[in-house]
């Protein structure tokens, strides 16, 4: 019985032992969570105030509206751009894509406003299709990069570098594009488009309508007003001409009235020596004028003589001073002016060329919009209308050297491979020529959406 007694008391005693550790442990374990609740109550505190100081400088500084408003980023200029649709291009890629909406003009594309910025998104069309050609401001958002340059290299100089605000470059410091397109109808909430510049997905920032009279400055002249140049040996000229104007309607009046005088008081071999001087000399003029106008329309023809839309009534020279190389005046009145490299760039226009092969895989498209037969796996086109309108496409892209200055320069032995609606194109460079060697339908896994 004693050594059961023994046992149980030592059993006790690390019993007791355990549970004095346990309660050691405890406490500390108390004491590390009271110090945490103590430091986490004085971070609270701190970051309380120094909430309550940036709010209090904030009221000080701006007191009414805050500095997170959107009136005042307004002010500032500092705005949250919202697209208000995303194009539907011919062009999926750019490679290939044009680099001016007038290059190619069977080119086409759609867009349609989104229902997130309007209720009724087709109520903000209304009206729209009384226009020929809209504006379109959108995001270049295909730049690859941020960064930007103060001067840039456009492909039509080849290499040489001018200020970036002298061109269009996509690589701005705010990517904004602004191209004029064709309004070909509207159709609900979408427009459809043709003469684009624009890839598929490229997010549209706003729309607004073509107006001659505000927007091409050679409808701002009034008729009477004429141009701001006055060609002062063209109006040394017409003072001549009326001078002698006058003096033929006085010959004619006094003979006219010679009827009813006495016809002895009249020295008609004066007469009649003036009267043959005064016509010698007004053919004489008029000869001169017309020989004038020749020399002027060798020198400096009339880029827009075939349209009667934008021609303004005014004086019919152009003072000679404007007309330097390096600032050329362009149009008959000289009412803008433009860089001498848009209109004579040093890259020239190319010869484009299809092979038999290209032609053949060319014509197998079907037109958009037009169902074939049944069972027919022939390619078919979204936005183009025939294989003759995307021949015609494809040439206007070619012919203007859509390659950069580096594919030029140093790939010049490699092949050009470009997308036009649902169509590959593979072609290759020459001598002043482009050739197309292969038309093949996009193929559905690398096909983009558009």
């Amino acid at each position: 019985m004693s050594s059961l007694c023994e046992c149980c008391k030592e059993h006790m005693n690390r019993l007791n032992q355990q549970v004095s550790v346990m309660r050691k442990e405890i406490k500390n374990l108390r004491q590390m969570l009271d110090s945490a609740v103590r430091a986490h109550r004085k971070h609270l505190a701190s970051v309380q105030t120094a909430v309550s100081k940036i709010g209090l400088s904030r009221s000080v500084n701006e007191p009414t509206p805050s500095a997170s408003s959107p009136l005042v980023s307004l002010e500032k200029g500092n705005i949250q751009t919202v697209p208000i649709g995303y194009i539907s291009s011919c062009f999926s890629v750019k490679n290939g894509t044009p680099r001016q909406p007038t290059i190619c003009g069977p080119s086409r594309a759609e867009l349609q406003i989104q229902q997130s910025v309007f209720n009724n998104p087709e109520h903000a069309l209304v009206g729209l299709e009384q226009y020929s050609h809209v504006w379109i401001i959108f995001l270049f958002h295909k730049n690859g990069h941020l960064t930007y340059k103060a001067k840039v290299k456009p492909p039509r100089l080849n290499g040489q570098r001018v200020g970036v605000y002298s061109t269009r470059s996509p690589h701005r410091p705010n990517a904004l594009g602004l191209t004029l397109a064709k309004l070909d109808k509207v159709d609900g909430d979408t427009l459809h488009l043709s003469d684009i510049d624009m890839i598929a997905g490229t997010p549209v920032l706003d729309i607004k309508p073509f107006i001659p009279d505000y927007d091409s400055p050679d409808m701002r002249l009034s008729p009477g007003t004429g141009p701001p140049v006055i060609d002062t040996n063209q109006t040394n000229m017409t003072m001549d001409e009326s001078k002698e104007e006058s003096d033929i309607s006085d010959l004619h009046r006094d003979t006219h009235t010679g009827d009813d005088a006495d016809v002895k008081n009249l020295p008609s071999k004066e007469n009649d020596g003036s009267d043959l001087g005064i016509s010698s000399q007004l053919s004489l003029h008029k000869d001169f004028n017309n020989c004038l106008e020749e020399v002027k329309a060798f020198v400096n023809p009339d880029p827009f003589q075939n349209s009667s839309v934008y021609k303004c009534q005014g004086s019919d020279s152009v003072d000679s001073k404007q007309v330097t190389e390096d600032h050329p005046c362009y149009g008959e009145d000289a009412l803008t002016t433009i860089a001498g490299w848009i209109r004579e760039p040093l890259v020239a226009s190319l010869e484009v060329r299809f092979t038999p092969h290209a032609e053949k895989q060319l014509a197998e498209f079907l037109p958009a919009h037009l169902s074939g037969p049944s069972g027919s796996d022939r390619p078919r086109f979204r936005f183009l209308h025939s294989p003759e309108e995307a021949a015609s496409a494809i040439r206007s892209v070619l012919s203007a050297d859509p390659r950069s200055v580096y594919r030029r320069t140093r790939c010049r032995d490699r092949l050009f491979f470009f997308t036009l609606d649902t169509a590959d194109i593979t072609c290759w460079f020459g001598q002043g020529f482009a050739e197309v060697l292969q038309v093949r339908p996009v193929e559905p896994q690398c096909e983009r959406p558009i």
